[in-house]
């Protein structure tokens, strides 16, 4: 697991626990840390200027992944968090509480689940459920509900935690960083010049409870990057202009296309990649994203795109000027503002 390497700490004030549409009356109400990523240099900006950030010929790249409701109880109220499907009728899945002695889980409707032989280095165990395909995903939406951590303090529905360009489920939280991003704010971007596409990666748990992070290493997510991805890409290095990822997750699945020689190619998989501050990155140039908990390996991704003192000054700031943390807080753009 990750050792707590980051020097800040989040007041409690700070966690975001209402959506934007909730707090006022749109999606994009939020705020804007734009941040130099070569200078370190920042200001302060509302989200709904994004677009002016970005010119004619860049690509923003966004990930299509939907949001399942990953959370699941017993009928004698275990609660079971899903973290990663292995087959149509197996799951890894983390379960909060004591497990059952006898290995069986029973759900409503008629459901259940065996726990099978799992990894004992992780927390996780891994269920085979008494339905598969189409029947278990009815199951889970019937009686599913959102992953909702302590900081969020009231149930909100499952399209609370979807972008409005998700299409395709299968993550277990939701890829948030695109999450303030309105139709209206694409139809500008795309009116502008900017070229708008979609990548995939189907996120797993971020959290194992009891101060417990995954190892990026360990923690393998599926992912889809598309030729047409690709091209554009291509294109866009050629005339000089910007790549922007939408989020970690699209920075990883992008990274992880890239092959021994550096070159990004049309790829489907898994990914176990950790991006640090080491690591070179072959293809996104800026990235918008929210704002990450000291003990989260997001920041050691967020270290490749700009020196740690750097980051660190500007988290100290965000929180200096009461930013909001989390999947329905505010928003940081990371990008070299002279290219």
């Amino acid at each position: 697991m990750k050792p707590l390497t980051y020097s800040f700490q989040v007041p409690a004030h700070l966690h975001a626990n209402t959506p934007a549409e909730y707090r006022s009356s749109k999606r994009e109400a939020v705020k804007l840390f734009v941040l130099d990523r070569h200078s370190g240099s920042y200001h302060h900006d509302n989200f709904d200027h994004f677009s002016t950030y970005l010119n004619k010929g860049d690509v923003l790249i966004l990930n299509n992944s939907r949001t399942l409701p990953a959370v699941l109880h017993t009928i004698d109220k275990i609660e079971i968090r899903l973290a990663k499907k292995r087959q149509d009728d197996t799951w890894e899945a983390l379960i909060i509480g004591a497990l059952p002695k006898n290995g069986k889980l029973i759900f409503p409707d008629n459901v259940n689940a065996t726990m099978k032989k799992s990894d004992s280095k992780k927390p996780l165990v891994t269920l085979q459920f008494s339905v598969s395909g189409n029947s278990f995903y009815e199951f889970l939406y019937r009686h599913g509900s959102p992953i909702r951590y302590e900081y969020i303090h009231r149930e909100w529905p499952i399209q609370a935690y979807q972008t409005v360009f998700s299409s395709v489920p299968g993550s277990i939280e939701m890829p948030s960083a695109g999450r303030a991003l309105s139709w209206k704010m694409l139809a500008q971007l795309q009116k502008k010049g900017v070229k708008i596409v979609f990548v995939q990666l189907h996120t797993g748990l971020s959290y194992f409870e009891n101060d417990q992070w995954p190892e990026p290493s360990n923690h393998s997510e599926a992912f889809s990057v598309s030729n047409e991805v690709v091209t554009l890409i291509k294109q866009a290095k050629t005339t000089g202009s910007k790549v922007i990822a939408v989020g970690t997750t699209v920075v990883r699945a992008l990274e992880s296309a890239v092959d021994a020689y550096g070159m990004l190619r049309p790829t489907t998989g898994e990914t176990t990649l950790h991006i640090k501050a080491d690591t070179m990155l072959n293809v996104v140039d800026g990235l918008l994203t929210g704002f990450h908990e000291p003990e989260a390996s997001h920041l050691d991704m967020l270290s490749a795109f700009i020196e740690t003192p750097y980051l660190l000054t500007a988290y100290h700031e965000a929180i200096n000027q009461g930013y909001l943390w989390h999947e329905f807080g505010d928003i940081n753009l990371i990008l070299p503002l002279n290219k």
